[in-house]
């Protein structure tokens, strides 16, 4: 009962209180994350980062890279989000590495890249 933490302000072992070591800072703050989204067009964001780089986030998708399984890349039209990581983002057509999705002409693709760090999305034929 006595050393045992209490709900609010940080406290040692002994019940001192603790002081912080320094404030936040805007550095730490990081972003939202752009969900991406299957929809009729592509729309794409610029983003500047830290040290003046940009980064191209894509924040609705229609077209995909796709590796097939001859070895050809070919650039093809998504038609549906089949499975995602979570339930939620499979109903809202959010897409994200790893997802499932239904090609046109090739059928099922996994997502291997980042849609919302690399700004396109690369598939592999399943």
């Amino acid at each position: 009962m006595y050393h045992e933490r209490r709900s609010g302000t940080v406290y040692s072992g002994t019940g001192a209180k603790k002081v912080k070591n320094r404030d936040k800072i805007k550095a730490h703050f990081g972003r939202d994350r752009i969900l991406t989204k299957l929809d009729t067009k592509e729309e794409r964001k610029i983003v500047r980062t830290k040290g003046g780089g940009t980064k191209v986030k894509l924040k609705r998708a229609l077209y995909v890279n796709l590796a097939t399984k001859d070895g050809k890349v070919v650039r093809t039209e998504i038609v549906k989000v089949l499975e995602s990581n979570t339930p939620n983002e499979t109903r809202s057509n959010i897409i994200t590495k790893g997802t499932i999705i239904e090609v046109k002409g090739y059928g099922k693709a996994r997502v291997t890249s980042r849609p919302n760090q690399d700004g396109m999305i690369n598939a592999i034929q399943l």
